[in-house]
This record gives C-alpha cells, sequence and structure tokens, in this order.
C-alpha cells in the first residue's frame, strides 16, 4: 500500500506542483493582506488618539488686558518656564516697550504643554515656540502694500472737518497744512467756499488695516489765498514752476488741528479777567490742551518755565533781532531747555491753561528788535528761493504731469453732476 502511494505521488507530483503552489501563495496573499489592513487599522486610530492628544488650544488677548507673564500664568506653566518664554521674546522684541494695543495669543496642548506664543506688534509678527523641547524665537514681517488715493472738495467751516472724509486721516490734513505753511495761514485765511484736492500714497497690509498715508500732491484754491500747488520731489514740497520758498517764520505756531483765533493784536484790549484795558500784544489761538505748539523760524531757547500771568512760558531768540513767545502752556516738549537750538516747526510745548486765563489757548507774541510788532500783518518774511536742480528737471515735470492728472481727475469728481432734460422736466 505505501508503494503504491509513493508510486502516485511520483506519477502525478508534476500535475498538482503547480496548482498546490497558486493555492499557497493565495493563502500567504490573503494572510498578509489581512496583517496589513489590522496593522494600518490600528495605526490609523493610534495617530487619531495622538492627534486629539497634540490638540491645541489659543487663547487671545491684549496687553492692556493681561500682561503676557500673567496670561503664561494663568495657562498653568511654571515660574522658570514663563521666565524662560519672556527672555526669548525679549531676544527679538523689548517687552517693556509694549503698547496697550498690541495682541498676542498663547497656545498649549491639551495636557497643558506650553507650544507657541505669537505678538502682534507694530508691523511685524513675533513668535516663541517649543521645537521639540527647546525653545525657539523668531520675527515675521508682515507685507506692505501701497496704492494712490485722491479726494477733493470745498470748504465748509474748516478745512479740518472738510477733509475728514473718503478715509483721510488727521495726519494727512497736517501734512496738507504743512506742505503750505509757508504760503498759507490756515487759521485766517480760509473761507467757506475755498477749493482743494490732495494725492496721497496709501499703505495697507493684506487684511486691509491702514498703516500710512503719504501726501504726494496738492493744490488749495482760496479766495484770499489764490491757487496754490504742492508737489512732493526730493524730499520737499515745489510749487507748479518747481520752486520752493521758505520763509523765515511759518505761518502760525499752530499745524491746522481745528484752531481759531479768539484774540488779535489789539493795543486797547480789554482784559477778559483784570476787566481793564491794556494792550494785548499778541495772538490767542484757542485749541484743545494737549495740542502741539511748533517755533515759526530756527533759534535758540532763551527762558522755560512759569511766568507770571503767561504761565508756564516758552522764550526764544531768533537771527534778525526777533524773538517770539508762547504762554499759557500746558507742559513742554522733552527737548526744550534753556540754551538748546530749535528747528523751525519743531514742537517745543503743547496748548494749555496756565496763568491768567478763561480756556485752554496759546498766547503767541513776536518782537522785533524792542518792539512787540503784529505777526498777522508782518511783510518782512524772509525767503530762501530754490529751484530743482536742472540735471532732475526732466524727472520733475513728467512726475508732476502724473500728480496734476490725479489732482484734476479729484477735482472734476467732485464737480456736480448737470442735470439732464429728463431730470429738469421732473
Amino acid at each position: 500500500m505505501y508503494q503504491k502511494l509513493i508510486s502516485f505521488l511520483n506519477q502525478h507530483y508534476r500535475r498538482y506542483h503547480d496548482w498546490m503552489f497558486y493555492i499557497l501563495t493565495l493563502l500567504v496573499i490573503a494572510l498578509a493582506t489581512g496583517l496589513a489592513i489590522h496593522i494600518t487599522r490600528d495605526k490609523n486610530e493610534q495617530e487619531l488618539i495622538n492627534s486629539r492628544e497634540k490638540e491645541i488650544y489659543v487663547s487671545e488677548f491684549t496687553v492692556k488686558q493681561k500682561p503676557i507673564y500673567v496670561a503664561l500664568q494663568e495657562a498653568g506653566l511654571e515660574n522658570r518656564e514663563v521666565s524662560a518664554i519672556v527672555d526669548k521674546l525679549n531676544s527679538v522684541t523689548d517687552t517693556r516697550k509694549l503698547q496697550n494695543q498690541d495682541q498676542y495669543s498663547i497656545s498649549t496642548t491639551t495636557d497643558g504643554k506650553f507650544a507657541m506664543l505669537l505678538l502682534h506688534k507694530d508691523l511685524a509678527h513675533y513668535f516663541v515656540a517649543d521645537a521639540g523641547g527647546k525653545l525657539i524665537a523668531g520675527i515675521s514681517e508682515v507685507e506692505i502694500k501701497t496704492r494712490i488715493k485722491s479726494t477733493a472738495g470745498k470748504i465748509e467751516g474748516s478745512l479740518f472737518n472738510s477733509m475728514l472724509k473718503d478715509g483721510v486721516t488727521v495726519p494727512l490734513v497736517v501734512d496738507l497744512t504743512d506742505a503750505f505753511s509757508w504760503t498759507i495761514d490756515f487759521n485766517t485765511e480760509t473761507r467757506n467756499g475755498d477749493e482743494f484736492a490732495a494725492v496721497w500714497e496709501e499703505h495697507y497690509t493684506t487684511d486691509g488695516k491702514i498703516t500710512g498715508q503719504d501726501l504726494v500732491a496738492a493744490v488749495y484754491k482760496g479766495q484770499v489765498t489764490g491757487e496754490n500747488y504742492a508737489f512732493y520731489y526730493n524730499d520737499e514740497f515745489f510749487d507748479e514752476t518747481g520752486k520752493i520758498s521758505k520763509k523765515m517764520f511759518l505761518k502760525s505756531p499752530i499745524s491746522f488741528r481745528g484752531v481759531r483765533i479768539t484774540s488779535r493784536f489789539n493795543p486797547r484790549r480789554l482784559h477778559p479777567i483784570l476787566r481793564i484795558r491794556r494792550p494785548h500784544l499778541g495772538i490767542d489761538y484757542a485749541a484743545p490742551t494737549g495740542t502741539p505748539v511748533q517755533t515759526v523760524a530756527d533759534g535758540t531757547v532763551t527762558f522755560v518755565g512759569n511766568k507770571g500771568g503767561y504761565g508756564k512760558y516758552v522764550e526764544i531768540r531768533h537771527a534778525n533781532g526777533y524773538l517770539t513767545t508762547y504762554g499759557h502752556l500746558s507742559r513742554y516738549a522733552g527737548k526744550t531747555k534753556k540754551g538748546a537750538k530749535v528747528k523751525q516747526g519743531d514742537t517745543i510745548a503743547y496748548v494749555g491753561n496756565t496763568g491768567l486765563s478763561t480756556g485752554p489757548h496759546l498766547d503767541f507774541r513776536i518782537k522785533e528788535g524792542n518792539k512787540f510788532v503784529d505777526f498777522l500783518k508782518m511783510k518782512n518774511r524772509n525767503s530762501a528761493l530754490r529751484s530743482v536742480p536742472k540735471e532732475q528737471r526732466k524727472d520733475f515735470e513728467e512726475m508732476k504731469t502724473l500728480y496734476l492728472k490725479a489732482l484734476n481727475e479729484a477735482r472734476a469728481a467732485n464737480q456736480p453732476r448737470p442735470s439732464t432734460a429728463a431730470e429738469a422736466e421732473e
């Protein structure tokens, strides 16, 4: 029997060999596939568990709401770790100079481990992150884009209120008044119906936040002032002829911010507090407390301190025997010290209500030699005339052409649309 079995296998081995090989191969493949599916399922389940374990929680604050170190402590971090994180942040920015509006976020895992601190300050993002148990810090700059914008309108009440529209900011209004500071006194020479137009570069972030506005061209057409142009070129404002005329004195000690003159130069003014007639040898500019006061010309500070009815007071000596005084101030600028050199337009102090005063205002006076004179009627305002250099004239003219086009388009867009015949019939 045994010999017959052996003989059968020897006779039929070749017939069944391949068939048995295929069956065994299929069994191995099936077993391997099942095992792979099981391993993959376990791996996916483990990854899901791990991802849940590593879920990140983010808390957001402003510096005013909560100091950074307090938020880190409240996130459950130990004092040693809090100190290390703050020290690391200080390696890329000075946390002592943070402002109340600065924003930051703290990210932690579900098991309370620190993941990241992200600080939004000025135009940059500062971060501290945990990289495998080691703290790293860095800076990511915010992308800034630039676009050209313009506006035009007519004076209704004041230039300040008339321009605060169409996205115009207070600094841009001030830039416009500064561009004409030697030719127009916006405190005394503006009239209702005067026309203005401005073109500026507007800088903004990708999320739409405006970061700055730089005036590049402006025109002011007034009943008293006539038509005046200003084009920004090589860090200066030139007129349409390519000339710039810097006079010895600015037109006003206060850059336009809605101020008004409440008392002029008057030899027989009735004093509002003393109720007696006495000369008022200066000009009173009413303005909110804290409004910057600027020196009208280059000079040297000769007095800083309290002076009787003038309250807090500054005196500046200028070339050609001129002296200017600034009274009723609230405080002085940091650099305003006796003997300090100041440049035309520098902020020297701030409007206040000190001394004999009925309200916040600046008492401004100018003396020529030993005699006080009416600043608004002064004719002797020496000019220093300069022109665009000859080799840059072509470049200036090309730039001016572009800006003139933008100004004219803004002015045209501001003109009333003429009514049609159909609208007239209605």
